[in-house]
């Protein structure tokens, strides 16, 4: 027969597996927990109030837009490397002002057949610029090409999502915002 043990009391003994026996848990210290959790929040805080600076859009046209004249647009579509179409308006802008443009944007309104507003975007001005390897121009910020005095600059308008309702005509151009030299 097998023997049990038992204490004085009569009772089994509790079995001791890595520690001591009737072991009292340690106080927990919380204070490096809520100093770590303060510290991630304020961090999270901090940039997410830095990320988020607030850009001016342009409600309204700019004034000096009717110095700037679209004397061509040209619309074409490719596929990017990843099967999706992007569409280019390419613009050659004349600057009928006294003026020297160095950046700004325009705001491109899409119409369905119906003549109704689709889609509204507002876009960069970026000029096309000769690549000095050779090859085709690329588009490039404004101020690197500035479109100065009585120049003419063919500038580039890019669009990754055009909607299907739209009429496949060139868009109301209205340019916002203009930066000068």
């Amino acid at each position: 027969m097998a023997e049990s043990r038992k204490d004085a009391k009569g009772a089994e003994p509790e079995a001791v597996v890595f520690g001591a026996r009737n072991a009292q848990p340690e106080p927990r210290n919380w204070t490096p927990l809520i100093v770590g959790f303060v510290l991630v929040l304020a961090v999270v805080a901090v940039i997410a109030f830095l990320g988020h600076t607030k850009k001016d859009v342009v409600k309204t046209a700019d004034p000096y837009a009717l110095q700037l004249v679209v004397e061509q647009a040209k619309l074409s579509q490719a596929d990017n490397f990843v099967g999706a179409t992007v569409t280019y308006i390419d613009l050659t802008v004349k600057n009928n002002g006294e003026r020297t443009v160095v950046g700004g944007a325009v705001q491109a309104l899409f119409r369905d057949t119906l003549g109704q507003a689709v889609q509204s975007e507002t876009l960069p001005l970026r000029a096309l610029i000769p690549n000095p390897l050779g090859g085709a121009a690329e588009a490039g910020d404004l101020a690197l090409a500035p479109l100065g005095p009585g120049q003419e600059r063919t500038l580039r308008l890019t669009m990754e999502h055009i909607s299907s309702q739209w009429n496949q005509a060139l868009p109301d151009l209205e340019f916002r915002g203009l930066r000068f030299k």
